[in-house]
């Protein structure tokens, strides 16, 4: 039997045996005294009618004799007839009244009835739910209980006692009238939601105060269970927030002396092949700086506290540029690796390009990393009011539930060796950082056919495209002899994207057709791309047809970064221009518009790099005679913040604890120097850290009347509560490592101004 069928049977069964027991009378209700006294008071009222209906017959007739007898008929006649009348009315209104009280009875034994009725079912209710119902004087006596409250405080009649005496203790709630109580059972602490409601009885007159109490003991455990859990997951997000803070901390160290090195190396005088070295080791750095980053952001993402920056940014050259960064690894693999915009993307929009980067990095990574045969394909187009990015691979595919938690945190798929490449957070925290930005990340398999990423990016704020933008390649006929693969796609879906003329040639006989159309009188070509590895197949085809070689054709060479040293430039075969792939819009348009035709005007490696920004010019720092005072215990960090203000001609003096900087800035003990125009400190080193150094610094100057000193903090730690923390200890500006030479001699040059 199903629950509620048990609870219908309860309550029928239990109201039933009440009402027939009349057990369920309310307390002080009418009893059988109240019809008694109903019925005397009518008998009464009906005896003094009749008596009075008496007197009036005897007293008509009395009339009417004597008027006989007096000889006046008539007015006897007629004051005996209106006796008579009034005997017949009071006769009359008596069986009325006899009547209307035999209803009144009845009508008052139904409603004793109904509420007997009433009270009866709402006990047996209570009782069927397993809720306690008692009725208390207002003097707090139980003069009603049901079972349900038996049964809770263990006793088998409760009436005449007080809920105190039994033991229930009362803890007000915010409602009137409302109450948590607790009671003592023999399975241990019971807990109760409790109402009271204040009444008259309608039977007594007696105010009478009614209470419907509800066991909330599993409810109050279980809501003790999910804010201990809250608290321990509270616990454990703060653990994990200072375990990346400390692991960013370590990390971020050696990588300031890297790319502060680096840095001062590019400032010397280097050789073509050094900068593409130090290029390399400059992109290596940063790629690890993004491994620390994704660890913080996955962070920020799970405690809600991501912040976006946009800028106007052109998507093209952030797909690019990401593309370009991994075609090395995609090359070493032996595999491809290509990317086209169409036309309809705009020049400029407004979004953030290092979180975009970031997705495209982690996601195009992931192709390249599971691809093995065939190559990796980026596109990007219109679709929706979207930029759509769709990244295709010929790799291994996904089932169905490997596709389920690609996106799941720590979740990879692919072989054992692929999984120990990474650690399973790069696809879910891009998908979290497209989500937030109003963006999505999809995926798409199938077991041996390989996989589609599909990201879409919302436009906003674009810049308009021009008609003459898709048109800019239209006097373009070009052929393309190169295998069939990503590169050679993205090649010919630029030219046509653009409103050229793209034929793809893959093997020598699909050339000589091309050809073979131009010499019958088809439209002639401007342009013809030579993959190098098809450079065989181009030679062939002069020998085969030299009127190939009288064409008035451009000559454009395709090549790998990674194949400059087996094709010098100067044993280029006579072709006039080269590319380099993965290719550039811009590059490929500049080639085939015939503005570049020389190949000493480019640089093999360099042209589809990842563009680097060029170092800017550091403007000029008024120097101060009493120079600036560097606090950083590492060496390496303390080389390149040292060098880089000593060429923008600032005197430096080094120390390497908070005990040393304390002893300058209180100006006591030997050796010490003047008072330093302007502090540069790490925020932790030997012998305590910057909030305290502050607070003593910033007191002292307040004791003393001092000038204020400008203070400006080093620190890897890149929380955005670090730096409001240090803001508010004293410090004038906070910067992260590694310090951005630029931006430091800026706030240097803020802060001497300001004193």
């Amino acid at each position: 039997m199903s629950e509620p069928s048990r609870l219908l049977e309860q309550i029928e069964s239990g109201f039933g045996a009440q009402a027939r027991s009349g057990g369920a009378l309310p307390v002080g209700g009418a009893t059988d005294g109240t019809g008694t006294m109903g019925k005397s008071a009518t008998s009464g009222f009906a005896l003094r009618r009749l008596s009075l209906a008496s007197l009036g017959v005897i007293a008509s007739g009395l009339v009417l004799a004597m008027g006989i007898a007096a000889g006046l008929y008539l007015f006897s006649a007629a004051v005996a007839a209106a006796g008579l009348a009034g005997v017949l009315l009071l006769v009359a209104d008596g069986i009325r009244a006899a009547d209307s009280d035999g209803r009144g009875a009845e009508t008052r034994r139904d409603g004793d009835w109904d509420r007997q009725e009433t009270s009866a079912l709402l006990a047996t209710i209570h009782d069927a739910l397993g809720d306690i119902a008692i009725t208390r004087g207002m003097d707090g006596k139980i003069v009603h209980a049901n079972a349900a409250f038996h049964r809770a405080c263990g006793l088998d009649d409760a009436r005449g006692l007080t809920c105190a005496a039994i033991g229930l203790s009362f803890e007000p709630k915010i409602e009137p009238n409302h109450y948590l109580v607790r009671t003592a059972a023999p399975e241990g602490l019971r807990l109760y939601d409790w109402h009271d409601v204040i009444a008259r009885d309608p039977a007594s007159g007696r105010l009478m105060r009614h209470s419907i109490a509800r066991d909330v003991t599993e409810e109050a455990r279980a809501a003790r269970e999910r804010e201990d859990a809250r608290r321990r997951a509270e616990e454990a997000s703060q653990a994990k927030s200072r375990l990346l803070a400390t692991v960013s901390h370590e990390i971020r160290t050696p990588l300031s002396g890297i790319l502060g090195m680096s840095h001062l190396l590019g400032q010397t005088r280097l050789s073509s092949e050094q900068k593409n070295y130090l290029a390399g080791m400059q992109q290596s750095g940063h790629a690890l700086v993004q491994l620390v980053e994704d660890l913080i952001d996955f962070s920020s993402l799970s405690a809600g506290r991501f912040q976006f920056r946009p800028s106007r940014q052109d998507p093209r050259s952030v797909i690019e540029s990401v593309v370009e960064m991994l075609s090395n690894r995609a090359h070493e693999k032996g595999i491809e690796i290509g990317a086209t915009v169409t036309a309809d993307v705009p020049a400029l929009m407004e979004f953030d390009a290092a979180r975009l980067r970031q997705v495209l990095f982690n996601v195009i990574g992931n192709a390249v990393k599971f691809t093995e045969v065939g190559g990796v394909f980026v596109s990007a187009d219109i679709v929706e009011d979207c930029v759509r990015i769709l990244i295709d691979d010929t790799g291994p595919g996904m089932s169905g539930d490997e596709l389920k938690r690609i996106f799941d945190e720590f979740e990879q798929a692919g072989s054992d060796e692929q999984r120990a490449k990474g650690t399973g957070l790069g696809l879910a925290i891009s998908r979290r950082i497209m989500q937030a930005c109003g963006g999505s990340l999809t995926a798409s398999s199938a077991p041996g056919r390989g996989s589609r990423f599909e990201i879409r990016l919302p436009l906003a704020e674009v810049e308009r495209v021009t008609a003459d933008r898709r048109q800019r390649l239209a006097r373009s006929h070009v052929l393309v002899m190169a295998p069939d693969g990503p590169a050679s796609a993205a090649l010919s879906a630029t030219i046509a994207t653009l409103g050229g003329r793209c034929h793809r040639a893959t093997t020598l006989a699909a050339a000589q057709n091309v050809f073979s159309d131009v010499f019958a009188g088809g439209a002639p070509l401007t342009d013809i791309i030579v993959d190098h590895r098809h450079a065989g197949q181009f030679r062939q085809l002069l020998a085969l047809q030299p009127a190939v070689a009288r064409l008035d054709l451009r000559r454009t060479y395709l090549i790998n970064p990674e194949e400059r040293n087996n094709h010098p430039v100067d044993q280029m075969d006579g072709y006039e221009a080269w590319l380099i792939r993965p290719l550039r819009e811009k590059s490929l348009v500049e080639v085939l518009l015939g503005r570049l035709k020389g190949i000493e005007k480019r640089d093999a490696i360099n042209d589809n790099r990842p563009i680097l920004r060029e170092e800017p010019t550091i403007a000029p720092v008024r120097a101060s005679p009493r120079g600036i005072l560097l606090a950083e215990d590492d060496p390496v960090n303390a080389l390149i913040v040292r060098t880089v203000l000593q060429r923008a001609g600032q005197a430096v003096q080094v120390v390497t604890d908070f005990v040393a900087v304390d002893r300058v800035l209180s100006g006591g003990g030997p050796g010490v120097e003047a008072m330093p125009a302007l502090l540069v400190t790490d925020l932790n080193m030997p012998g305590g850290d910057g909030f305290s150094m502050l607070k003593r610094l910033r007191e002292r100057e307040a004791m003393q009347s001092d000038r204020r000193l400008p203070v400006i903090v080093l620190t890897s730690d890149a929380r955005l509560e670090v730096k409001d923390r240090l803001i508010e200890a004293g410090a004038d500006a906070v910067l992260p490592k590694p310090a951005d030479p630029q931006r430091l001699m800026a706030e240097i040059g803020r802060l001497v101004e300001l004193r």
